[in-house]
């Protein structure tokens, strides 16, 4: 082979191999890109949870801050109120506070838990003021999971229906019967005080935001003159419709 031949199969030789480096370094550099670009992405998602973490921390102490600071003063509002109704204003305070504190902090569970929880805070409310709690509650109720915000607007609802009663109405006793029906959950509470005095277009903040609340749920709120005397509030919202198909298919 001739010193010419030779020279160009090295100079070929030579130049497929710099085409191989040049796609290999090609490939490196979008590898490199592309890792770029991930590291990015992920230094920004830890940035920001962080940022929310911190967010998270702050909301927890300022909630801490407040139910260490108002709470001991409406505690002491409790124990000092010269009477059961004044008593029971500064103890719904303090536990709308306490809802503000825990709202963040794990679910609150099942209709029926929530209900358990409801029932005994109202039980609490009613004994305080020397009053009669009559829970009747249907015993087949489905039991979907609820989340933070129906759960709140649930407990709201009763906390302020028992309320009026107790500020209001003078009551003795007070019936909360809780049935489902057709897909609904239907929750009424009756007492036996001095009953709807005024139109329903001009009620108060109070049940204003009662209405609200209800609305939050896909459900409704009627305020009509009890049974037996007093009044009684009316509240139907939906269940899930997996809850009461479970339920139906566990009695048929």
């Amino acid at each position: 082979m001739s010193e010419q031949t030779v020279f160009l199969v090295l100079l070929v030789g030579l130049v497929a191999v710099s085409g191989l480096l040049a796609w290999r370094l090609g490939a490196v550099r979008g590898e490199l890109r592309t890792l770029s670009a991930k590291l990015a992405r992920q230094r920004t998602a830890e940035q920001r949870q962080l940022r929310l973490q911190v967010a998270i921390d702050e909301r927890e102490r300022i909630y801490a801050d407040l139910h260490d600071d108002l709470g001991a003063k409406l505690l002491s509002l409790i124990y000092s109120a010269q009477s059961p109704v004044q008593a029971d204003l500064a103890r719904a305070i303090l536990q709308d506070l306490r809802d503000v504190v825990t709202r963040s902090r794990g679910e609150p569970g099942t209709l029926t838990d929530v209900l358990a929880q409801i029932e005994s805070e109202a039980r609490q409310r009613l004994a305080a003021v020397k009053a009669e709690l009559v829970w009747d509650s249907a015993q087949e109720l489905p039991d979907p999971s609820l989340d933070r915000g129906e759960a709140l607007h649930l407990f709201r609802i009763v906390r302020e229906g028992i309320s009026n009663a107790i500020r209001h109405a003078d009551v003795k006793r007070l019936r909360v019967r809780v049935r489902h029906k057709d897909q609904q959950l239907v929750l009424d509470i009756t007492d036996d005080g001095t009953g709807v005095e005024m139109p329903i277009a001009h009620v108060g903040r109070g049940m204003q935001n009662m209405r609200e609340r209800a609305a939050e749920l896909h459900g409704k709120i009627d305020w009509i003159p009890g049974t037996t005397g007093g009044t009684k509030i009316l509240l139907t919202m939906p269940l899930s419709a997996d809850a009461c198909s479970a339920e139906a298919a566990t009695n048929a």
